[in-house]
């Protein structure tokens, strides 16, 4: 994503992402040009998504997770564990409206 979010805006997403399910899993194989055309359209129907990463350690699951940000063309909006949000401006009709920051 061409800009970083704030902190207030990053905020603001994880309470909207608050009561979400993850939608994309990343398994065994890691991040495959499988999961991010998946992660591409869950991102364009939804802007806001949850991702779980079954990752062994912390260092593969960071790693992956960046993978997914960068392959994504999304920004973080912040991890719990083995769940990350993930943020991307929809092209056509965003609902999201981030706070200024």
């Amino acid at each position: 994503m061409s800009t970083a979010l704030s902190n207030p805006q990053k905020r603001y997403l994880r309470g909207l992402a608050h009561d979400l399910k993850p939608i994309v899993q990343v398994g065994a194989k890691g991040v495959t040009p499988a999961v991010l055309a998946e992660l591409d359209a869950a991102l364009e129907q939804h802007e806001l998504i949850k991702v779980r990463v079954a990752a062994g350690d912390r260092d593969e699951r960071e790693a992956w997770i960046g993978a997914l940000v960068e392959g994504g063309d999304a920004a973080l909006a912040g991890r719990i564990g083995h769940v990350a949000i993930l943020y991307r401006r929809r092209k056509d009709k965003p609902f999201v409206i981030l706070p200024r920051g």
